[in-house]
């Protein structure tokens, strides 16, 4: 797994894939700060970080989509698949390759904190609890991003794929408002990864939401295993 995680690693910096995910997500969350935090005077960092998390739906294909798709359109994939690594570990070291950048990526906004604790109040308990939120709900959506890229035999297809069930995950709050059945309501809040997110923005440590996001990702990660065993019996 080591092995995966270090070769898919190296990858995003040797290629533009790293720098355009971290440059894009850096440059739209500056537009948000100033938006929403220098322009107003304002110091509502849970905003602030509730709105970024709108950049995991947008950005999550960018650093998923050539994990897998790109090892079936180069033909890779059988000798990858007949390689002695378990299927877990090749999963899981890809996974982890894209969750270390998401990481990287989530500690650069740590900047944005200094900002405001040098004219404001920041509290770290709350901050902690919103910096959990966030980071669990890219995992989630890199977990099934990585799961539709093993669907797809190219990355341009991975990434279209990846975006609408991004956009459909968005959709489900907007869903629930509209549908008349309220047992079907509360099945599409209880799938909503961004309705989990709020109780993390609100300050509270929910370990309720904890375990949704993990076991959302753990799903989408059993599934890509199941997947790629399918591809290499096959």
């Amino acid at each position: 797994m080591k092995t995966i995680w270090r070769r898919e690693w190296r990858a995003y910096f040797l290629t533009p894939v790293g720098y355009v995910f971290i440059g894009v997500f850096l440059a739209v969350s500056s537009v948000l700060f100033f938006l929403e935090i220098l322009a107003p005077r304002s110091g509502d960092l849970p905003t602030f970080y509730g709105s970024m998390s709108y950049l995991w739906m947008l950005l999550s294909p960018i650093l998923t989509m050539r994990l897998l798709a790109e090892e079936r359109q180069k033909r890779t994939d059988q000798l990858l698949l007949t390689s002695p690594v378990s299927l877990p570990a090749i999963v899981l070291g890809k996974y982890l390759a894209a969750v270390s950048v998401l990481l990287l990526t989530a500690s650069l906004t740590l900047v944005y904190v200094l900002v405001v604790a040098m004219y404001g109040t920041v509290y770290p308990a709350e901050l902690a609890v919103n910096l959990l939120g966030f980071v669990l709900q890219g995992c989630a959506f890199a977990a099934m991003d990585l799961f539709l890229s093993g669907c797809a035999s190219t990355p341009v297809i991975a990434a279209v794929l990846s975006f609408g069930a991004n956009f459909l995950l968005w959709m489900l709050d907007l869903l629930e408002n509209a549908v008349g059945a309220e047992w079907v309501a509360r099945i599409l809040r209880f799938l909503s990864l961004y309705r989990r997110n709020e109780t993390f923005l609100m300050g509270q440590l929910s370990f309720a939401g904890i375990l949704y996001e993990v076991s959302f990702a753990g799903c989408f990660l059993a599934l890509t295993i199941y997947l790629l065993h399918r591809r290499r019996i096959a």
